[in-house]
């Protein structure tokens, strides 16, 4: 050993090859002695110590990795493991270029099956991350990232969920370590690339972007309960820490965020119809993916200043790939973050930000329409098939209304029925199945995507508020002065263009009239009912109808109103007026009581709103309607549609001069007449009985 360390170095160069080969034996005794030598060498090599900028103590340890990479037994392993794990206990101060061969072999020791080899590497991680990088950190800076790749393959083996649990906490526990002490990663020159990253770079790096990237390794490879403890360390570090990294970093961030989402949209195509992938896959939807989103919005929000410039729109295609996952509960959380998103940094946003927003719905609104609803018809040799699950009576505890809304309740309650009465679906109903709950899915998103607009327009509830304040106005007989409430000012109303608001109001008179044209399909509906598309209840989109054109009016009335935005009148008017009288004339052809009924809030808005606006606009409005109005009062109203449309009409003779005032006139010679001479008669009568009264008192 008293040689100098360059000629060992080329003696190594042989030495070293002859032990990889021998190490490798298949007779497990001369792996032993193999190893025990290699052992006897490193230890004495290592207690030399190390020059800087020299690397000897890595050609002197590479056997053990080769060793441990392509020696199967287990015992040979566990001596491997154990000689390394002794030199870390007794030889960590002498060890520098050493540490990334180290990690190496407790990276491959990490996905053995073997408890003691498994426990004994795990230990030893340990106690260099806890102890020895307070110590000596500044030595083994370039060896970092290896040693979080190796924690990362501990918390990736399923045989010891304990150790997994523990990985991620070590995993966090760095994650600290750097945020205190970043100064070493700034004073450290990288041996790799010395003159090209800049100083501020190392550490992301060096340091949290190893960290940030194996986390999210974690989340795609682990079962469910180890990958939702790694998504929850992975966002806690990014929302702690996040204020310490740079602008152009957090591109690099989101790139190994949406990483998160990837490993499905890889599978998507691949093993679909195995039944272990498709389960893998809803529960992934279902726990991780929806977890993930709800925590990368929190975070776009935290950091909203600094990540909106280079990656709201990548977020809005995150978002509009998973609400067109055809799950419902992924859909429903898209479209809840989207919400979430635009109601807490809609006051940030700018132009080019609303325009990406109103793209993206208007897209969702198109990709998520269920077209096939009008079109679909059974297949002549199933159509006798596909009509025998429907009984000829239908249980009436199931049914509360024979129209059943499509999306509300939710499909989910449908969606598992079987399809076939003989328990032996072929491929033509299975799939038949298969379309009608994508078919259903759609049918939830759109509604949710009508109530994600009145949401971000006017604040979750405010609309629902302002219906119930005109229904109890109509029912208490006060709507003619009748004022209505404050608008909420924390909606986004206020910082939408019209140009914005048109989009949105496209996306919504498109989902009404697609709803109503499917409502008044009936033989359409009669198909999907037999068919049994949601259960026994024949199907219908009224919710969707109303809800949608509700929300276009409460809009435009909106606009119309506001004396701020007198410039848009004309443009809203053009849309307004032609639509109020689509509507009037519409609701006239309804024959269904239940349809009728699902009305009653639009028409109080509309005659609300209507009887609200001034003279000059409001003859603008009547003339194309008015004999429609006139046919209302042929029709079985409920009573607060009757108040309201009563008060429209009083609203329309004030405004054409047909109200008869009462104004006190002068009297007629006539009348005149006939009033002096009722006053004689009087005057007569009361002569009369004075006189009587005498006569009887004389008497």
């Amino acid at each position: 050993m008293g040689r100098i360390r360059l000629q060992w170095s080329r003696i190594w160069q042989v030495l070293g090859d002859h032990i990889n080969a021998v190490g490798c034996n298949n007779v497990q005794d001369i792996s032993f002695f193999a190893v025990d030598s290699l052992r006897q060498l490193a230890t004495k090599f290592i207690e030399k110590g190390e020059l800087p900028n020299f690397h000897f103590q890595k050609d002197f340890l590479r056997p053990f990795e080769h060793i441990m990479k392509c020696n199967k037994a287990g015992a040979v392993r566990d001596m491997v493991v154990r000689c390394v794990a002794n030199m870390v206990h007794s030889q960590a101060n002498n060890i520098k270029s050493g540490w990334t061969n180290i990690f190496t072999v407790f990276h491959l020791a990490a996905a053995d099956q073997d408890e003691n080899i498994v426990e004994l590497s795990f230990q030893t991680v340990g106690k260099i991350t806890t102890e020895l990088y307070e110590k000596q950190f500044r030595i083994m800076i370039d060896s970092f990232q290896d040693s979080i790749k190796c924690l990362s393959e501990f918390a990736c083996n399923s045989l010891f969920p304990d150790t997994s649990m523990e990985s991620i906490r070590l995993i966090r526990r760095c994650a600290q370590f750097i945020s205190t002490h970043s100064n070493l990663f700034q004073e450290q020159t990288m041996e790799d690339q010395p003159n090209k990253i800049p100083d501020t770079d190392r550490i992301w790096i060096k340091g949290w972007f190893p960290i940030l990237f194996e986390l999210s390794c974690i989340v795609s490879r682990c079962k469910l309960d180890v990958r939702t403890r790694g998504l929850t360390v992975l966002f806690d570090i990014v929302k702690s820490y996040g204020d310490q990294f740079e602008a152009h970093w957090w591109q690099d961030l989101f790139q190994v965020l949406f990483r998160i989402f990837d490993s499905m949209k890889l599978k998507q195509n691949s093993d679909e119809d195995l039944p272990d992938r498709v389960a893998a896959k809803t529960e992934w939807l279902n726990t991780t993916c929806n977890h993930a989103l709800y925590a990368l919005t929190d975070v776009f929000s935290q950091y909203f200043a600094v990540v909106s410039p280079l990656l709201l729109n990548d977020l809005f295609a995150q978002l509009q790939w998973c609400v067109q996952q055809d799950n419902e509960q992924l859909a429903r959380s898209g479209i809840s973050c989207l919400e979430n998103l635009v109601l807490s940094n809609g006051d940030k946003f700018n132009a080019d930000s609303w325009d990406s927003l109103c793209q993206c719905l208007h897209d969702l609104f198109s990709s998520t329409t269920p077209s096939q609803l009008l079109t679909w018809s059974p297949a002549p040799h199933t159509s006798s098939m596909s009509s025998s699950p429907r009984p000829p009576s239908v249980d009436p505890t199931l049914l509360v209304d024979i129209d059943s809304d499509i999306g509300y309740p939710p499909p989910r309650h449908h969606s598992n029925r079987s399809s076939t009465s003989n328990g032996h679906p072929n491929n033509e109903l299975s799939n038949t199945r298969q379309l009608f709950n994508v078919l259903s899915v759609k049918c939830v998103v759109q509604l949710e995507l009508i109530q994600c607009i009145d949401n971000i327009v006017f604040y979750p509830a405010a609309s629902k508020k302002e219906d119930a304040a005109f229904l109890s106005a109509a029912q208490s007989q006060r709507s003619a002065n009748f004022v209505p409430p404050v608008h909420d000012s924390r909606g986004i109303f206020k910082y939408l263009s019209l140009h914005h608001l048109s989009t949105l109001l496209d996306c919504l008179i498109q989902a009404h009239r697609f709803a109503r044209n499917f409502n008044s399909n009936q033989e359409q509906r009669n198909i999907l009912w037999k068919s049994n598309f949601i259960g026994n209840a024949k199907p219908n989109l009224m919710k969707q109808e109303t809800q949608a054109l509700a929300c276009s009016l409460r809009i435009m009335f909106r606009v119309y109103l506001e004396d701020d935005r007198s410039e848009s009148w004309l443009e809203v008017e053009k849309r307004l007026i032609p639509l109020t009288h689509e509507v009037i004339e519409y609701f006239l052809s309804l024959s269904a009581e239940t349809h009728s009924e699902a009305w009653t809030s639009v028409l109080i808005l509309l005659f609300t709103q209507m009887s609200r606006l001034k003279d000059d606009r409001l003859k603008v409005f009547v003339g194309p309607v008015y004999n429609h109005l006139c046919e209302y009062w042929m029709l079985d109203l409920r009573p607060e549609v009757c108040a309201v449309l009563r008060n429209l009409f009083v609203r329309i003779g004030s405004v054409y001069n047909i109200v008869v005032q009462n104004v006190p006139q002068p009297p007629s010679a006539a009348v005149q007449s006939a009033a002096v001479q009722s006053a004689d008669q009087q005057q007569s009568l009361k002569h009369h009985q004075v006189v009587v009264n005498g006569d009887l008192h004389r008497s």
